[in-house]
């Protein structure tokens, strides 16, 4: 792992090192001199590269936040039912009980104070809820879900069970808060759970 991130340039190195230190410390703790030594970088050459540590704070949340987006659009734009790809997204491979680095960014109040910090979490967030909606509306469309469920509520729903599961497993020290809320979500998105929920008629 060491000789693969030393084998990436001076700016790759400062960004990765961002990243991680983010998701571990938050903005407050990701301090200049802990960057540059995660990234085996001199302050010369960390500021020959970016002017600032808000800068590479920027740069390391906006890759963070395209890995969101493209990890997602893995499982959500394959092939398979509507709700398969659902259950795929909501049962991929995760660390959970290290949480999800771009949910992590919404707690930290140096990044939420700061617009420009918080435009590529906010963005993330929102193009997850969207592809999640049009995967629901696909369903819909295909007769797999019933009618009465909305797009954008349930991608909503989606999301915040995946990051309150993330919440619950941190504070007991167990993935089994996640994986319940996973199962209660799939169970109530069901083929039976649809059949249920459409009107009986009379």
């Amino acid at each position: 792992m060491y000789s693969a991130v030393m084998s990436m340039s001076t700016p790759e190195r400062l960004i990765e090192a961002t990243r991680e230190l983010l998701w571990e410390r938050g903005y407050v703790g990701t301090s200049p001199k802990a960057v540059q030594q995660a990234a085996g970088a001199g302050q010369g050459s960390m500021y020959h590269h970016f002017a600032g540590k808000q800068e590479l704070a920027l740069a390391a949340i906006r890759r963070t936040a395209d890995e969101l987006g493209a990890a997602a659009e893995t499982v959500l734009g394959g092939e398979g039912s509507a709700y398969a790809r659902i259950e795929a997204y909501l049962l991929r491979e995760r660390d959970v009980l290290r949480g999800c680095p771009v949910g992590r960014l919404t707690m930290d109040p140096e990044v939420i104070a700061d617009p420009a910090l918080r435009a590529p979490v906010d963005e993330a967030l929102g193009l997850l809820r969207a592809r999640l909606a049009g995967v629901v509306q696909e369903g819909l469309d295909r007769g797999e879900f019933s009618g009465a469920l909305d797009p954008e509520e349930i991608a909503a729903t989606v999301v915040a069970t995946v990051q309150g599961g993330y919440v619950l497993a941190r504070a007991t020290g167990s993935r089994a808060p996640f994986d319940s809320a996973v199962r209660g979500l799939l169970a109530l998105l069901g083929p039976r759970a649809a059949v249920a929920a459409t009107p009986t008629a009379l």
